[in-house]
C-alpha cells in the first residue's frame, strides 16, 4: 500500500537522481542530440533545470506559459537545478497529504528527461526504477492520445518485457532503442 507522503519521496528520489545526471554533463556534450525530438541537450538542460521553479510557480498559483522558452544554462546546471529542486522539495513537505500526489506528474517529468539526458550522453549508472515505475504509473493513468499536446508524441512501442524506463520512455514518445 503506498501512502500520499510516498508521492513526495519518489519526487526527492527523482530530483536527486536528476541532480546526478545533470552533474555528469560536460560541456562538449551540449550540442548532443537527444530522444526528447527536436531538443539538444543545452535545450533540453535548461528546461529540466528551470522546471522545479515552474512547478513550484504553479502550485503557488502563478499562471505558467509551458510554451515559453527557459533561458539558456551555459555553467552551473547542477547546482542550479539542485537549489530549485531543494525550493521545491520543502514546498512538497509543508503541503498536507491531499495534495502530495500531484507531485506525481513532477516524478515522471524528471524521470523522462532523465532518461532523455542519461542516453543522449550515454550515462553509465543505473537510474531509479521505482522512479521510473511511479512516473509511468501517473502517465499512464492520465496522459491520453487527446492531452498529448507537443510535449509528448504518439506512445511507441515497447517491449512488455523492456526495462522500466524504456516503457515509460517508449510511452512518452520517445523511439527506444536498446542503450546504456
Amino acid at each position: 500500500m503506498t501512502t500520499p507522503h510516498e508521492s513526495v519521496v519518489v519526487l526527492s528520489r527523482a530530483l536527486d537522481q536528476t541532480g546526478d545526471v545533470l552533474a555528469a554533463i560536460h560541456e562538449d556534450q551540449l550540442a548532443l542530440p537527444t530522444p526528447c525530438s527536436e531538443w539538444d541537450v543545452a535545450r533540453l538542460v535548461a528546461h529540466v533545470v528551470h522546471d522545479p521553479r515552474t512547478f513550484l510557480e504553479m502550485a503557488q498559483g502563478k499562471e505558467i506559459d509551458w510554451a515559453a522558452e527557459p533561458p539558456p544554462v551555459t555553467s552551473g546546471w547542477a547546482d542550479a537545478f539542485r537549489s530549485a529542486a531543494d525550493d521545491l522539495i520543502h514546498h512538497w513537505h509543508q503541503v498536507g497529504d491531499d495534495q502530495a500526489p500531484q507531485a506525481d506528474w513532477q516524478t515522471a517529468e524528471f524521470a523522462v528527461h532523465s532518461w532523455d539526458l542519461a542516453r543522449a550522453i550515454g550515462y553509465a549508472q543505473p537510474l531509479d526504477p521505482g522512479v521510473a515505475e511511479r512516473g509511468l504509473a501517473f502517465m499512464s493513468g492520465s496522459l491520453t492520445d487527446h492531452n498529448r499536446g507537443s510535449a509528448f508524441g504518439p506512445a511507441q512501442a515497447a517491449p512488455a518485457d523492456a526495462p522500466v524506463y524504456e516503457r515509460l520512455a517508449a510511452f512518452s514518445g520517445r523511439a527506444v532503442q536498446p542503450g546504456p
